[in-house]
């Protein structure tokens, strides 16, 4: 079921693509905000609280809910199976930008790339220097689309997958998505519309993030490295994680670059000089036909995580 669920979903999203702002993230917005508004005392428990609330209680709904149709329709468990893995997966969400800035490059049309950065990050991409040629603006934003197209796949693929497979019914896609949301929103105040840092308040959603996402970011990991250069992913991934603040978006980064055999910078959206960017990775500098190989190497981990699904299902079906 889980592995039919996965497939079901994923062909959905690319025949009709959820408008993810509309459906997720602005639900998901109002309950933090309305949650922070009356639980945000400024204390670390507060912010633990309300965390509570927010993720395990609509985790331990959906899975109520899948055992509840289960008992009437095992075909009524599958279909919201697949509902909510429509709503949490998120892979064309960013996957077009990721074309059309492939694409502008192919044309020579940097303005455009810079512009289609700068709508992806939700700022602009002011990291490509006016003062390097045109050849550098070019690797520069190529190697931070592939960044942001790893971690992407990452966050809206393959963390939703392991934990969808580690719980029991779609609660682990819930949990790991709304968990996901609220790092970003409570523990490092990204995307909030007033800027406002959280403190106490939003620590326990960040550490709770990270321990999480830390088997799914090796799980994603390990799966670039198969798929890809395993050596040189392996050897990215064991002595370039640590050079990015965030330790999860460190090992996929570092893996991804190393699996590519292509340096990238180690943050998906960079500010610092050129001079200063310190690189994860080994061997050329990132441009289009790199992002066209990246396209490969996602897709290729997908493809071998559904087998692992498949032969996982065999293995029970034989074992029963």
């Amino acid at each position: 079921m889980s592995l039919l669920s996965l497939v079901v979903a994923l062909l959905l999203e690319q025949l009709r693509p959820l408008p993810y702002r509309r459906f997720v993230r602005e639900p998901l917005q109002a309950l933090a905000d309305f949650l922070e508004a009356r639980l945000n005392g400024g204390a670390r428990q507060h912010g633990t609280l309300a965390w509570l609330i927010a993720v395990l209680v609509p985790a331990l709904l959906a899975g109520l809910v899948f055992y509840a149709l289960h008992a009437l329709s095992p075909l009524l468990a599958w279909l919201w199976n697949v509902g909510v893995l429509y709503l949490t997966l998120g892979f064309r969400q960013f996957s077009h930008y990721f074309t059309d800035i492939q694409l502008a490059l192919r044309m020579g049309d940097l303005p455009h790339a810079r512009q289609l950065l700068g709508e992806w990050r939700g700022s602009p991409a002011d990291d490509c220097k006016s003062d390097v040629n045109a050849d550098e603006n070019s690797h520069e934003i190529a190697r931070a689309a592939i960044s942001m197209a790893l971690v992407a796949s990452h966050r809206h693929v393959f963390g939703v997958l392991v934990c969808f497979v580690l719980l029991p019914g779609p609660s682990g896609a819930v949990l790991y998505r709304i968990a996901d949301f609220l790092a970003d929103y409570w523990g490092r105040s990204l995307g909030r519309h007033d800027g406002a840092s959280l403190g106490a308040f939003g620590a326990f959603a960040a550490r709770a993030f990270a321990v999480i996402n830390w088997l799914p970011v090796r799980a994603t990991a390990a799966g670039f490295a198969i798929v890809g250069n395993f050596e040189d992913a392996v050897y990215c991934w064991r002595t370039q994680a640590d050079k990015e603040s965030d330790a999860g978006i460190g090992i996929v980064l570092a893996s991804g670059a190393g699996a590519l055999g292509v340096r990238l910078v180690p943050s998906a959206a960079p500010n610092e000089v050129a001079e200063d960017i310190v690189e994860v990775g080994a061997g050329e500098d990132a441009d289009a036909d790199h992002m066209q190989s990246a396209v490969g190497l996602v897709w290729r981990a997908l493809l071998l995580s559904l087998l692992l699904l498949l032969l996982l299902g065999f293995a029970g079906l034989a074992g029963a």
